[in-house]
């Protein structure tokens, strides 16, 4: 028997991604590059422990101008995790998406608030299918988020400033946590764990573990 890849080396672990048995070198370099590989694969899992991507020069960031303070993501970690849930929620509704159509979506969803700066709102609404869903699962849930605090305050706390910070935020968290690879879901899987470690120690709505970059 061989490789279910490359069809010339021994097999060593059975693949869930190709539903057959490959060889490790395969696994390392079809990884999420060819091989669609499922969030629970333990080899996809112990690889993300030792993933060592380029760090991220901050000067390459998009969106220069805008100024993103800690003191800022503390004050509003409530709003940041409400707004990574969603975000998450969004991609794992939209079949097929990877952590390049959530760069896509993101970045069509700050330059839509950037928009309502100038107090014209201007969709930009991406031409990549699976972001665009995510583009408008996102806008829908956080429309339904700022109804739900309006009808228990009375008010909306939630200003469109606020979410474009947060919003540039998660665009550059997800240009850090990206492992490069065309199939990458790293970022993904990064919103994932935070979700369930705080899900299962039941510590509520704190985002300060996602305030890395």
């Amino acid at each position: 028997m061989a490789c279910a890849i490359c069809g010339i080396r021994k097999p060593r672990r059975f693949c869930p991604g190709v539903h057959g048995d490959i060889c490790t070198l395969c696994c390392g370099n079809e990884r999420e590059v060819t091989v669609d590989c499922p969030f629970d694969c333990t080899y996809l899992q112990e690889a993300r422990k030792h993933e060592h991507t380029q760090p991220v020069n901050p000067d390459t960031f998009p969106n220069q101008d805008i100024r993103i303070k800690e003191e800022f993501l503390e004050e509003h970690e409530a709003l940041l995790a409400a707004m990574a849930r969603i975000l998450l929620d969004a991609a794992l509704d939209t079949s097929g998406t990877v952590d390049i159509d959530m760069r896509d979506a993101l970045d069509a969803l700050v330059r839509t608030y950037r928009t309502m700066q100038s107090g014209v709102l201007y969709e930009s609404r991406p031409v990549n299918a699976l972001a665009g869903q995510i583009f408008d699962f996102t806008q829908k849930k956080l429309e339904e988020y700022r109804e739900a605090e309006r009808e228990k305050l009375m008010s909306s706390r939630t200003r469109d400033s606020d979410v474009l910070l947060l919003l540039v935020f998660l665009q550059r968290l997800e240009l850090d946590r990206n492992n490069g690879r065309p199939r990458g879901r790293a970022f993904m899987d990064f919103l994932r764990g935070f979700f369930s470690d705080e899900e299962s120690a039941i510590a509520g709505p704190h985002a300060s573990s996602l305030i890395v970059p």
